[in-house]
């Protein structure tokens, strides 16, 4: 068990983004020089897509012009945050077998149980396994999932990552008790670039609980990240991603995970806090038989827009995917999902399946859905589905004419509205913690 604490951190202006200004980031690293190199190609990588426009297709919905880099900074150094001041979601909700808590990009908590690193477990901060175990990281690190050339938003995390969270599990190794990583922002106007990659040798097994979150309310910040998963044959993993941000945080992620033979990924997300929330999600079906199941719970208040953009991609025969996203949205809110089932000519018998549900809460609120299909080869069973609607005043009659507030008659209409995504995650404490946050988000608990 380690806790890392130290000096105040120092703020990098990333203004720009210009090669003086790179050449300052890379000067306040202490890292391998692998690691220098890809950040250095993926800079030249971020240099020329400045010249293309982002695609379209996925961004032509959501609007930057409000975003300025500029104004955000990089923290160098170490911050003295206490982590039990930061307000989480998940935090002290159960027993976790290790736990990685990240500040301003900064590792201040880094706790692993004996018994797994004794069995070859890792789980610790990315920046300091780089330096360690640079050998097992270099091959899996932004070189399949989330490659620096793919986009724009992916060669800029790739250029200034700052920290992240590494889990390693080798052949058939299974952790039983969940994994726990924190991403938080502190400062005013700081930027988080943090990256987790997880790596699941042949028949390992691991359950990962991440959630995202502001310590001040009022504090702008961005967030640009990126996650990678990747299971080897016969691997299972449950991985859960909260981002629970202030209202005043920009949110960017770029997130792939990519499943072997007979391999199985259950993959949560939640989205409940955030300005203006985009996240690019891809699962790849690389090996015969694998599974992927894909969970979504969206509550979006005020004026937030939350965005996804999905694709599940099937390389081999044999596979399944199936996807389903649920939004509930009240006032000025916008959520937009765009989802794509993508069948290569290699990949006969594939079963696909996405859905998108959308409640509307408010005349004013808004929900765009837009499933889409790929398909290259015969003998394959794709469908999709989404639905936009409003409550149902019935509903609610029938829930005040025996005896309960409107309010409550919402949060019932509500919860069971989200209850098929809860049957589907079989984590009690994630149910129990994405049902007291809809509780927060409809007025009925202290945040709404």
């Amino acid at each position: 068990m380690t806790t890392a604490t130290s000096t105040s951190p120092v703020l990098t202006p990333i203004t720009g983004f210009s090669a003086e200004a790179f050449e300052q980031f890379l000067a306040s690293r202490s890292e391998p020089q692998w690691v220098t190199e890809l950040r250095r190609a993926a800079f030249q990588k971020y240099l020329e897509l400045l010249e293309e426009p982002l695609n379209p297709e996925e961004w032509k919905r959501i609007d930057l012009r409000a975003m300025k880099p500029g104004q955000f900074h990089l923290a160098t150094g170490s911050s003295t945050i206490d982590q039990a001041s930061i307000g989480t979601l998940l935090a002290d909700r159960a027993e976790f077998a290790g736990r990685v808590i990240h500040v301003d990009g900064q590792v201040v908590v880094s706790e692993l149980a004996e018994e797994l690193a004794a069995k070859g477990v890792l789980f610790g901060s990315l920046s300091t396994l780089v330096q360690t175990h640079g050998e097992l990281l270099k091959p899996h690190l932004m070189q399949k999932a989330v490659k620096p050339d793919s986009d724009r938003m992916s060669a800029w995390h790739a250029a200034f990552w700052t920290g992240g969270t590494v889990l390693y599990v080798p052949r058939n190794v299974r952790v039983e008790a969940p994994l726990y990583g924190l991403v938080a922002l502190a400062a005013e106007k700081a930027a988080d670039f943090s990256h987790t990659l997880v790596i699941l040798e042949d028949g390992a097994e691991a359950t990962l609980l991440e959630e995202t979150s502001s310590l001040h309310a009022t504090h702008p910040g961005l967030h640009v990240g990126g996650v990678e998963l990747l299971l080897g044959n016969e691997a299972r993993l449950r991985y859960v991603q909260l981002q629970n941000w202030n209202h005043r945080t920009w949110h960017i992620a770029t997130q792939a995970g990519h499943v072997e033979r007979d391999a199985f990924l259950q993959w949560t997300v939640g989205g409940l806090g955030s300005r203006l929330a985009h996240t690019h999600q891809d699962v790849s079906l690389d090996g015969r038989g694998a599974v992927a199941e894909v969970n979504g719970v969206t509550f979006a208040i005020n004026r937030q827009v939350i965005s996804y953009y999905t694709q599940q991609t099937h390389n081999a025969p044999d596979t399944r995917s199936d996807l389903l996203y649920k939004d509930v949205l009240r006032d000025e809110s916008r959520v937009v999902w765009r989802g794509m089932i993508k069948v290569a000519k290699g990949a006969p018998r594939t079963d696909g399946y996405q859905r998108n549900d959308g409640l509307l809460l408010s005349p004013t609120a808004r929900a765009d859905a837009i499933p889409g299909l790929e398909i290259e080869t015969d003998d394959v069973r794709c469908t999709h589905g989404a639905t936009v609607g409003e409550v149902d005043q019935d509903q609610v009659l029938y829930c005040m004419c025996r005896g309960l507030s409107r309010q409550e008659a919402m949060h019932m209409i509500v919860e069971g509205f989200f209850q098929r995504v809860y049957d589907r995650i079989p984590v009690p404490v994630v149910q129990e913690t994405l049902s007291q946050a809809v509780e927060r988000k409809l007025g009925l608990g202290r945040d709404t």
